[in-house]
């Protein structure tokens, strides 16, 4: 295993397309005045503030240091911090895994900090090995570029949507930017403008892409900046230690160097990737002031994936999952899990989860109550208000026994995510509903279909069916295009007139 993995990463390097380098040194040989400040005051006046915030909400797992949430005996102000996660391009959408990233980055802004996403254009050509057993499969740099832009675009949806603090008036500035040389003039303009106590106002937040600054990189470049000085130090350089600096570790050292980024998040996974970017800066750089922390992975109590199921990740984007399963998803979340992704995954204060948490206790509690607000604030974020009320006619509507008017817009919205097939008009009209349940595939057989009808459980569009001669009419056909099937709660099956 360890042979393959250094033999892909031989190949990674020595690629012409692929060398992720430094720019050339004599560019930029000093720190600016302001990455400078920014990263001395960092380590050594943060009062409390995000990282108690975290930490009670069980949103960290470490920290390379614990000046990452000292307090300045002096002054008692909370400095500005800069605050990066990384995001690698391998699929068109981020999935739930990635939202934890998503919504620390919100609480750093929300305590008037920058949020820096970084989408790793550059890198996921690599492919991060950190918890894997085998390699990612390689992507093409059509695929590459086509998901970067389109994760660039969700991750900026979704930080938009993070909540203010009650005591703010107005939120931060907000910016795609693609071009790093813009991200630096901006990154240090902001810092210099919020030089006062963070939590004020609300933090922005830049969206980079770590193509810009790779791709022009020689390897003579790299070799002299970086692995020359290890190499002929005391301390010498592993091939592990290069790997990490080559995937992940520079750009950290290359955004503390040049925008004053100085603290890297991430899952408890990437610990070693980003203790290696905070080892590389102290080596290469001879300064402190970048920190690392991570927060625990997105596991049900049982210790299994929270994220996975057995259709696949539970996907960010809503052209890859509609709002409607992902509302399901959260609403479908245990009692002994709720209270705990309430903590992690919405911005309610610890004082309401509470409330809701005790309310379970009480007698006459409604079951899913607290799961129903669960889902609602986790879609609202990554979906926007508009996702959430999507979700929400389509969960009554498609109860079976629901009063509310089904159509076919409606219908559609879920045909991605339940059982669907197409079938000629005049094989659905006047067809005994027993067969169209049997010849869908909803239930095994008419024999199975007529049982459920006896036991009260075959809905035709929400609406119970009684007889077992029951025939479809042009009515039942609704807007002339769908029927629904369902039998029970959640077997569903979307049935087309073609």
């Amino acid at each position: 295993m360890a042979s393959a993995a250094m033999a892909a990463s031989s190949r990674a390097l020595f690629r012409p397309h692929r060398l992720l380098l430094l720019p050339d040194p004599r560019r930029r040989r000093h720190l600016s005045a302001s990455a400078v400040a920014s990263a001395n005051a960092a380590a050594t006046t943060v009062r409390r503030g995000v990282v108690d915030v975290l930490r009670e909400r069980g949103l960290v797992e470490a920290t390379t240091s614990e000046a990452l949430g000292s307090s300045s005996a002096a002054s008692g102000e909370q400095q500005q911090l800069k605050v990066y996660c990384g995001f690698d391009p391998t699929a068109e959408s981020l999935h739930l895994g990635n939202l934890l990233g998503l919504v620390a980055l919100s609480w750093f802004r929300r305590c008037g900090h920058t949020a820096v996403a970084l989408v790793g254009g550059a890198t996921g050509r690599v492919g991060d090995p950190s918890g894997k057993s085998a390699e990612r499969p390689e992507l093409d740099l059509a695929a590459v570029v086509a998901n970067s832009d389109a994760i660039k675009s969700l991750i900026a949806q979704i930080l938009t949507r993070a909540p203010e603090p009650s005591h703010l008036a107005q939120s931060g500035k907000d910016a795609i930017l693609d071009k790093h040389e813009d991200a630096l003039a901006n990154s240090d303009q902001d810092l210099s403008e919020n030089s006062g106590n963070a939590g004020e106002s609300m933090g922005s937040f830049v969206i980079l892409d770590n193509y810009d600054w790779w791709k022009d990189i020689t390897l003579l470049d790299f070799l002299k900046e970086s692995v020359k000085k290890r190499l002929n130090s005391e301390d010498g350089m592993s091939y592990t230690e290069f790997t990490y600096q080559l995937l992940q570790g520079y750009d950290f050292l290359y955004m503390f160097k040049n925008m004053g980024v100085n603290v890297q998040i991430g899952g408890s996974d990437q610990w070693g990737n980003i203790t290696a970017g905070t080892d590389l800066i102290r080596k290469i750089l001879q300064v402190e002031g970048a920190h690392g922390l991570t927060f625990p992975l997105l596991l049900k109590s049982d210790g299994t994936k929270f994220g996975k199921t057995e259709d696949g990740a539970i996907w960010l984007s809503s052209k890859m999952l509609s709002p409607y399963k992902f509302y399901q998803y959260f609403f479908s979340v245990p009692d002994v899990d709720v209270v705990r992704f309430m903590k992690i995954l919405t911005f309610l204060s610890l004082d309401e989860i509470h409330e809701l948490e005790e309310s379970m206790k009480k007698p006459g509690y409604v079951p899913n109550t607290v799961q129903r607000r669960l889902a609602e604030e986790v879609t609202r974020f990554v979906h926007g208000q508009e996702g959430v009320e999507e979700a929400l006619k389509a969960t009554e509507a498609l109860r079976p026994g629901a009063q509310t008017q089904l159509d076919s817009q409606t219908i559609e919205g879920i045909a991605d995510d339940v059982p669907s097939c197409s079938l000629p008009y005049d094989q659905v009209f006047k067809s005994p509903l027993v067969d169209l349940a049997a010849s869908t595939g909803l239930l095994a057989s008419k024999s199975a279909a007529r049982r459920l009808i006896k036991q009260g459980g075959l809905y035709l569009n929400n609406t119970k069916v009684n007889s077992e001669d029951k025939l479809v009419e042009e009515g039942d056909i609704v807007d002339g295009k769908v029927l629904l099937l369902s039998a029970g709660k959640k077997n569903k099956m979307v049935v087309r007139i073609s």
